[in-house]
C-alpha cells in the first residue's frame, strides 16, 4: 500500500483559519485518538490565501483548495473542518460592527455610564422600557410600547437588536417577550442577554449582549462563505468554529453567540502552540496583522479569564482565555508622535492595507498616485494614504448620516488617494466613522512594507512599499528636517519598533499576571532602563521565568531578537505560520450550563434553569431538580455544539449562614460541563 493511500485511510480534518489580512488551512491525519480530542497526527499540507473581506468564500477556497492539491487528498476522505477566526477579535479592537439598537428593560439612562457601556454604544440607538424581576425571580410590570413605537424606524436603520432585562439570568420572560416582538416586525436577528450569560450585572451584560449583536452579520457571512464552499468542492464533514476558551462549538452554535468567537484564532494559537512545541509552562505571543495576542501556558493548560474577556479595552461576559490583546501587528498604523525634536514612531492600534498590498491589488492606481506625491516638493500630510469600499453588502450601511452617505458614495471598489479625497478635517472624521463601521479600509505604510522594502518579505509589490517610505521619511521632525536618510533608514527603525514593543507587551502580559497594573510598571522608568540594558552604575535587568512561543507567519522576522529583551528564550516551532489552523484541528467540545436554587421566602425554594422558574417546598428536591435540569440542558447545549459522546459532570456551590446555631439555606449553584469529541462524518 502506497503512503498516500495509507493517508487516504485515516480520518482526515480540514482546519481553517480566517485573520484579518490571512486566510490559512491545513490538513491533518490523525493517527491517535481518545474520547478528549486527537492526541497524535501529522501536518499533511498547508497553506495561505489573502482574506477577501467582499467575499470570504474567495480567501478560503484559495487556501483550502492549496492544500487538498498538495496532499493529494479526496473531499470525501475529510471528515472534520474546523475554523478558527480573529475577525471578531479585530473587529472590537478597531472599534467595527453592524449598527445596532439596544433595549434595556428596567434599566434607566443612567446604567450606560457603567461597565463602559455608553462608549461601546457609541452612535447606535437605545430603546429603555419598564420591566424586569428582582433577585428572586419576582416580576415588575412589562410595558413594550417604546419599543413598538420605535421599530417602524428602527428597522430601516439597523442590522440587528439587542435585549437586556434586570435580572433577566433569574427570569427571562421579558427578554423573550421583547425579542419575540422584534423578531415578528422586524425579522431582524434579535440577541437577549440570558441565551449568553448566566452572570449577574446588567450593564456588562447589556455590553455582551450589544457586542454580539454588533459581530452577528460578520460571523453569519463567515460561516455561510465557508458552508457554500465545503458543499462546492463536495465536502459533506461537520463545520466546528473554535470559541475563546479554545474549544469546538458547531457552526450553527456559533452562529447565534458570535461574541464567543472572540479570541478563537489566539486561543486556537495557544492550542496549537502547546501541541507543536509540548512545553507545559510558557509565554504564548501570537502575531498576525492586526493584533498580537499574548497568553500564559501553566502546567499544559492556558490561564482562563474566569471574569470575561477583555477586548479592546472592554470587558465582557464571555470566558475566554486569559489573553492579552494589542494592536500591534506587521499591517498596524505607521504614524509619529507629536511634538519632540526627534518623534518616535508609533504603531497601532488601527490596521491598515499595507502599501505593497494595495498596489499588488490595485496597480498603477496606487503606484501612479505615489508618484505624483513623491514629484511635489513639500511632503503632505495626508501622502502615502488611500481608501477603498471594503466590499461589504450595501444594507451593513444602513443609518448613515447625510455627509456620511456622501463620502461613501465617492470612495469605490477602487483606491482613492486622501489628498484628492479629503478637503476639510471635518471630512476625515467622517471617513474615520466609515472606517469604524468596517464600510471602508485605509492603505497607508506598515511594518510590513517596511519588510519589502528591506526584501524580508516579497509576496506583495515592493515597488509600492518604497514609494510610501520614501513619502514617510520625508515627513519632517521638530527641526524641520527629515524624520530618516533613506526609505531603508525608516524600515530598519520600524522593523526595531516593532520587536521592541511586542517585548513591553510580553512583559506588560507577565506583569498583570502576576497582579501588578502591567502598563503602568512596563512603562517606569526602572523596567525601560531594564529592558534597554542601560549602562549605568545601578544595573538593572529584568527577564521572564518561561520561554515565549513565537506564532503567526511573520514571527520569526519580528522575534528574531526577542530573547534578549525580555530575558529567555523565544521559540518559534515549525508550523508556527499555520498554528490557529491547526489548533482548531486538535481541540474538543466543551460547554457549560448553570442553574441556581434561592429562597424567597423561608419554605419556598426557587429554581431557575434553562429558561424556567419553578418552586419547590424543600431543599433536597429543589437541588435534585437543579441537578437534573443542569445535566439535561448541557447535554442539549453539547448536542448543539457538535457532540454525541459528552462526558458530563457538575458541580454545585453552596452559599449557606448560621442563626442561633441553625443552618439557613441562602443560594447554590451549579455548573454543569459537557466535554466530548466533536461529530465526525461516518
Amino acid at each position: 500500500m502506497t503512503k498516500r493511500a495509507s493517508r487516504q485511510m485515516r480520518p482526515v480534518f480540514l482546519g481553517i483559519d480566517t485573520g484579518g489580512t490571512y486566510t490559512d488551512a491545513v490538513l491533518w491525519a490523525e493517527t491517535d485518538g481518545s474520547l478528549h480530542g486527537p492526541t497524535r497526527g501529522e501536518v499533511l499540507a498547508k497553506a495561505k490565501a489573502l482574506t477577501t473581506r467582499h467575499d470570504l468564500a474567495i480567501g478560503i477556497s484559495g487556501a483550502v483548495d492549496a492544500v487538498l492539491q498538495q496532499a493529494g487528498t479526496r473531499p470525501d476522505a475529510i471528515k472534520l473542518v474546523s475554523m478558527s477566526t480573529t475577525l471578531a477579535t479585530n473587529a472590537l479592537v478597531e472599534g467595527q460592527g453592524g449598527r445596532v439598537a439596544l433595549v434595556m428593560i428596567g434599566f434607566s439612562e443612567a446604567d450606560l455610564a457603567r461597565d463602559g457601556l455608553r462608549t461601546a454604544l457609541g452612535t447606535d440607538p437605545v430603546v429603555f422600557c419598564r420591566g424586569g424581576h428582582d433577585v428572586y425571580g419576582n416580576t415588575a410590570g412589562l410595558n413594550l410600547s417604546p419599543l413598538e413605537v420605535s421599530l417602524p424606524e428602527l428597522s430601516s436603520s439597523v442590522s440587528g437588536f439587542a435585549v437586556c432585562g434586570y435580572f433577566a439570568t433569574r427570569n427571562p420572560a421579558h427578554e423573550l417577550a421583547a425579542v419575540k416582538l422584534i423578531r415578528d416586525r422586524t425579522g431582524l436577528p434579535a440577541t437577549a442577554s440570558h441565551e449568553l450569560t448566566s452572570k449577574l450585572g446588567g450593564p456588562r451584560r447589556a455590553l455582551t449582549t450589544l457586542l454580539n449583536a454588533r459581530l452577528i452579520s460578520m460571523i453569519d457571512r463567515l460561516v455561510a462563505a465557508t458552508e457554500g464552499f465545503l458543499k462546492k468542492r463536495g465536502i459533506a464533514a461537520p463545520l466546528m468554529v473554535v470559541r475563546g476558551d479554545g474549544a469546538l462549538v458547531s457552526a450553527a452554535f456559533a452562529r447565534q453567540r458570535p461574541i464567543e468567537t472572540i479570541l478563537s484564532g489566539p486561543a486556537a494559537s495557544l492550542v496549537g502552540a502547546c501541541y507543536l512545541t509540548g512545553f507545559d509552562n510558557a509565554v504564548v505571543s501570537d502575531i498576525g496583522g492586526t493584533t498580537t495576542d499574548v497568553a500564559v501556558l501553566e502546567n499544559g493548560r492556558p490561564r482562563l479569564d474566569l471574569e470575561g474577556a477583555t477586548v479592546g479595552g472592554l470587558r465582557t461576559m464571555v470566558e475566554a482565555v486569559a489573553m492579552h490583546t494589542f494592536g500591534l501587528g506587521g499591517d498596524s498604523e505607521v504614524t509619529l508622535e507629536d511634538g519632540g525634536l526627534s518623534p518616535k514612531i508609533l504603531l497601532g492600534p488601527r490596521r491598515l492595507v499595507p502599501l505593497a498590498l494595495a498596489g499588488m491589488t490595485h496597480g498603477d492606481a496606487v503606484r501612479s498616485e505615489l508618484e505624483r506625491q513623491m514629484r511635489s516638493p513639500n511632503p503632505g500630510r495626508l501622502d502615502g494614504r488611500c481608501a477603498v469600499r471594503t466590499g461589504v453588502p450595501d444594507r451593513l450601511a444602513a443609518g448613515l448620516s447625510p455627509g456620511e452617505a456622501k463620502l461613501y458614495e465617492v470612495i469605490g471598489s477602487v483606491a482613492v488617494p486622501l489628498d484628492r479625497l479629503l478637503s476639510s478635517n471635518a471630512q476625515g472624521a467622517t471617513l474615520d466613522r466609515l472606517v469604524a463601521r468596517g464600510l471602508v479600509q485605509i492603505a497607508g505604510f506598515t511594518p510590513s512594507d517596511a519588510a519589502h522594502v528591506l526584501g524580508k518579505q516579497t509576496n506583495w509589490d515592493p515597488v509600492a512599499a518604497r514609494l510610501g517610505a520614501e513619502l514617510f521619511a520625508r515627513k519632517r521632525d521638530g527641526r524641520g528636517q527629515p524624520i530618516a536618510a533613506s526609505p531603508e533608514a525608516l524600515s530598519e527603525r520600524t522593523l526595531l519598533t516593532l520587536t521592541r514593543l511586542s517585548a513591553e507587551i510580553i512583559l506588560e502580559t507577565a506583569f498583570s499576571e502576576d497582579g501588578l497594573n502591567g502598563a503602568a510598571t512596563v512603562a517606569d522608568a526602572l523596567v525601560q532602563r531594564a529592558v534597554d540594558g542601560y549602562p549605568g552604575i545601578a544595573r538593572l535587568s529584568v527577564a521572564l521565568d518561561r520561554p515565549v512561543i513565537g506564532i503567526g507567519a511573520s514571527a520569526p522576522l519580528h522575534y528574531a531578537g526577542l530573547a534578549a529583551l525580555i530575558g529567555n528564550d523565544c521559540v518559534v516551532p515549525e508550523d508556527t505560520d499555520v498554528a490557529n489552523a491547526l489548533g482548531a484541528v486538535v481541540g474538543q467540545v466543551r460547554v457549560s450550563a448553570e442553574a441556581h436554587v434561592s429562597q424567597p421566602t423561608e419554605g419556598l425554594f426557587r429554581l431557575a434553569a434553562g429558561g424556567r422558574v419553578r418552586d419547590f417546598p424543600d431543599e433536597a428536591s429543589a437541588i435534585a431538580a437543579a441537578d437534573a435540569d443542569a445535566r439535561a440542558t448541557v447535554a442539549e447545549y453539547a448536542r448543539e455544539a457538535g457532540t454525541d459522546a459528552a462526558e458530563i459532570n457538575v458541580a454545585t456551590e453552596f452559599r449557606v449562614s448560621t442563626v442561633e446555631g441553625q443552618r439557613m439555606f441562602v443560594e447554590a449553584k451549579l455548573v454543569a460541563v459537557a466535554l466530548g469529541r466533536p461529530r465526525i462524518a461516518a
